[in-house]
């Protein structure tokens, strides 16, 4: 049988990359910022963010500027809204949350959300 022989500076350094990378450390002084405008809603939703930006992208292909997930009239009240380049041009996007249907498809007015 064979024995594992690790330098005792092997066990230092990995000491010292542990401590450097905060594992078993207090948490960060600064949150974690979520993934988009609206993450804390998502526990709500029927629909993932996922699923409905493929949706958003099958009906207005190009690409995604911008996503968040909202409550706003129409539909079950929840929504992902897209903000989506298309042909040189903004477009929102909306996809309900509950039923991953389209709500809107249009141009981005001058005064976007």
């Amino acid at each position: 049988m064979r024995k594992l022989f690790i330098a005792p500076a092997l066990i230092a350094f990995g000491t010292l990359a542990l401590a450097a990378t905060g594992a078993g450390a207090a948490p960060a002084a600064h949150p974690v910022k979520p993934a988009y405008v609206g993450a804390e809603l998502a526990p709500q939703a029927k629909v993932t963010m996922a699923a409905a930006r493929a949706t958003a992208l099958q009906a207005r292909p190009g690409k995604i500027i911008d996503a968040e997930l909202e409550k706003e009239a129409g539909g079950t009240g929840l929504r992902y809204s897209f903000d989506i380049a298309s042909n040189g041009k903004p477009y929102e996007v909306g996809v309900d949350a509950g039923t991953g249907k389209i709500l809107e498809n249009k141009v981005e007015g001058k005064n976007p959300d």
